[in-house]
């Protein structure tokens, strides 16, 4: 606990925000996340965000408004995108879930999306990055050949405040063609 400047009233500090309280039922949870199955013991309102950033030491996914608002905590959900901040971790389980870190194989071998952010300029701070990113590559499973505007809607719900977003839109339409490029390559690499 720490003293509020405020008053002299304590405020828990946010490691134990995240511990379970005597008297809060805790449960075992089994999440598959990025292809791996995670089982951790977690409070029953353990927020997915919450369990995916301290619980299974996934920090790409990143939680801003804490309100289903700006987008940075978006991960894959059955390939569909989801605000993990407004679901419990309890609920998740038997979804194929995806965060960023899913979205690429590494530094070196970045996703389609992800290469595109880095080649068009699509982040400044990157505090809501991995939200577009993981929402882009849904947006682009459902629509691999999207145009501008198409890129503009599929973005309107995460919020970006250093961009202007202009950036974000070509990042969009690039990983499109980044997507297709690879495409013919990766069809090989499996036939092979």
């Amino acid at each position: 606990m720490t003293q509020s400047p405020i008053s002299n009233a304590t405020t828990p500090t946010r490691s134990a925000l995240f511990e379970a309280s005597e008297s809060e039922t805790l449960q075992q949870v089994t999440l598959t996340v990025n292809g791996d199955s995670h089982t951790i013991t977690v409070p029953a309102r353990r927020l997915l965000s919450d369990a995916l950033r301290h619980d299974i030491g996934l920090t790409g996914t990143h939680v801003g408004c804490e309100h289903g608002v700006c987008g940075a905590c978006t991960v894959l959900a059955d390939g569909l995108p989801i605000r993990s901040c407004l679901i419990f971790a309890a609920s998740a389980e038997g979804m194929d879930l995806t965060t960023v870190e899913g979205c690429g194989n590494g530094p070196d071998d970045l996703g389609p999306v992800q290469q595109a952010f880095v080649e068009c300029h699509g982040l400044q701070c990157g505090f809501c990055t991995p939200g577009f990113v993981t929402t882009v590559t849904a947006f682009l499973d459902e629509n691999p050949d999207p145009t501008e505007e198409e890129a503009r809607e599929a973005i309107s719900g995460n919020l970006c405040r250093c961009t202007g977003y202009q950036n974000i839109v070509k990042s969009v339409c690039r990983a499109a063609e980044i997507k297709r490029e690879r495409a013919p390559q990766r069809s090989s690499e499996v036939q092979a």
